[in-house]
């Protein structure tokens, strides 16, 4: 009793920190946001500034160039018309005087004169109507529409946080397919923005995590499938917001999946000693991947311990790693080229993903129970299953050993077994 009221004001009290360091990120992040909209606000309304005076420059110059081919053709014809006058009064003057002048007898004669003078002079071609008018207004516009638009002016609409669909959610095969869906209808959605991290913790994502939060932009759809993930870890955070052209909503609210499966590795301890063994691969090692090291601890007098041939198995799926001290006799030998798998399997559906070297001569992977003995090999006694590739008589795995029929071995109350890893 004691102890559950020791835990239960500690867990409350981690809440409080949680919530206060949120509060304190919240207010700075105010403080950068708005600063930063205000920057925005600013350079829209400087980028319509801008373009209203280039619209206007353009405008004014248009109506320069207007005026001036205006004026330039008025010019012309007046000069024309000017020196059409002044030609036509020269003629009125020698028709005067050639008629002062004229006997009778030349009169006629003078008429011709008179007339063809006439008939020559420039102010009888002349035009007497204008080329150009002086009615400008056709270059007047009218904002009228766009004022209207402009006074109407109003913040774009955040769009809502959508909302995910848990049921629809699924987690499986390395994926995670999340979906959601917008509490309202909204034309206006542009994308979506997906974040999401790897956690230990099941409930509500907590504000401090080791791990960052991933983001993928421009999803277009209502769902997104993550793949190639590795499950290492026992459980996945999810956030989505709604974004249009410019302004993004709020996260939803965020879930948690359970990755049930996850990252296992093989355990060296327990490996033949012609094996060589790293976490995640393992491959024949001629020389003996453990004479150096037994052959170091014998110098050092350190002699050999009991290996710990029943001490409790791991599972692929379980939450539980132990570790495994490292025995002073071989857990297989002989021709039983085999390394334990570092995961206790103790019920439920499993399956493994294995990446081989299409150099491999030969290699076998299954299950087995614990019994397995070190002269055993995988495959060849009652208490184990696998599927072996031989490179020198084939190919390929064949296909009767991918059958559902083969591929499962029933696991016995209290006998977990572990995954093997043979390689030769």
């Amino acid at each position: 009793m004691q102890e559950q009221n020791t835990h239960t004001p500690s867990v409350k009290n981690e809440e409080i920190q949680n919530f206060i360091y949120a509060l304190k990120q919240m207010l700075q992040n105010v403080e950068a946001n708005s600063t930063k909209v205000q920057e925005d606000l600013e350079g829209e309304f400087q980028s319509l500034y801008s373009l209203l005076d280039e619209l206007k420059e353009g405008m004014l110059m248009k109506i320069k160039q207007d005026r001036a081919s205006r004026t330039y053709e008025l010019q012309n014809q007046l000069a024309a018309c000017t020196k059409a006058l002044e030609s036509s009064e020269e003629l009125l003057e020698m028709a005067n005087q050639t008629l002062e002048g004229a006997e009778n007898h030349d009169f006629n004669q003078a008429a011709k004169q008179i007339k063809d003078s006439v008939t020559m002079a420039p102010a009888f071609r002349l035009s007497l109507k204008a080329k150009v008018s002086d009615n400008m207004n056709h270059l007047m516009v009218d904002f009228t529409q766009e004022r209207h638009m402009l006074q109407s002016l109003k913040f774009l609409p955040v769009p809502s946080a959508p909302e995910i669909d848990m049921a629809e959610s699924l987690v499986a095969d390395n994926c995670v397919t999340l979906v959601w869906r917008m509490p309202d209808e909204d034309s206006k959605i542009d994308h979506y923005v997906l974040e999401y991290r790897k956690t230990n913790f099941e409930g509500p994502p907590r504000v401090k995590e080791d791990q960052p939060w991933m983001v993928i932009e421009g999803i277009k759809q209502t769902e997104y499938t993550l793949t190639g993930l590795r499950f290492d870890m026992k459980y996945m955070n999810f956030r989505v917001k709604a974004c249009n052209k410019a302004v993004a909503g709020e996260f939803s609210e965020p879930v948690t999946l359970e990755t049930r499966a996850f990252m296992f590795r093989l355990d060296a301890s327990t490996c033949h000693q012609n094996l060589k063994v790293e976490e995640l691969s393992v491959e024949w090692d001629a020389m003996g991947g453990k004479v150096q090291d037994i052959k170091a601890r014998e110098k050092d007098g350190k002699g050999r311990t009991a290996s710990p041939v029943n001490s409790p198995a791991r599972c692929l799926q379980s939450p539980k790693r132990m570790p495994s001290a490292r025995g002073g006799r071989d857990r297989f030998t002989a021709e039983s080229y085999t390394v334990l798998g570092d995961s206790l399997i103790d019920g439920g559906d499993h399956y493994w993903e294995v990446r081989y070297d299409r150099d491999s001569k030969a290699f076998g992977v299954g299950v087995a129970y614990r019994t397995l003995g070190k002269f055993d090999q995988l495959g060849k006694t009652s208490s184990s299953w696998c599927i072996h590739l031989n490179n020198w008589l084939q190919v390929s795995c064949p296909s009767t050993m991918l059958e559902p029929s083969s591929c499962s071995i029933p696991l016995r109350p209290n006998s977990p077994s572990r995954c093997f890893l043979p390689s030769w």
